[in-house]
């Protein structure tokens, strides 16, 4: 699968999705689409459709925004330094789409290597484990959990 962004995906986000992705915006904390989704199935760049988080690393933060301890593939996401708003933290941008889906924070689960990515809903599309393979992402089937 190629993975990049396109005039045609651009075009098709909600003012909120453009916001988000490509003015570096953020929700509004507890509005997201996304934060209470407990359905298996991943995460992909609403821009270029590349995989970025599995719902096996979602967890519930409190935060505000759906939550994820790490990246599907870590290629696929870059942190970059934030000096924004007057602070510094590190913000993640999928790698094809260089959308902004948010930021990283070192106060995630210390099982899980106590990382939290804090991710934008409106930086990300949902796909149903079920719809996976149709949709062409089925190489990453063992990466979402069973849920019954």
């Amino acid at each position: 699968m190629t993975y990049q962004k396109t005039e045609k995906a651009i075009a098709s986000l909600t003012p909120e999705q453009y916001r988000v992705t490509q003015q570096n915006g953020t929700e509004r904390p507890g509005t997201g689409e996304y934060l209470d989704n407990h359905a298996p199935g991943i995460y992909v760049d609403i821009v270029s459709g590349e995989p970025l988080f599995a719902s096996s690393a979602k967890f519930d933060s409190g935060c505000g925004w759906p939550s994820f301890t790490k990246p599907i593939e870590p290629a696929h996401v870059n942190e970059l330094r934030d000096d924004s708003h007057g602070m510094t933290r590190t913000e993640v941008r999928s790698a094809h789409g260089d959308s902004h889906l948010g930021h990283v924070f070192p106060d995630g689960p210390r099982e899980t290597g106590g990382l939290r990515y804090c991710i934008n809903s409106a930086s990300l599309r949902f796909i149903h484990r079920d719809e996976m393979a149709a949709e062409g992402y089925g190489d990453y089937l063992t990466q979402v959990e069973d849920i019954s």
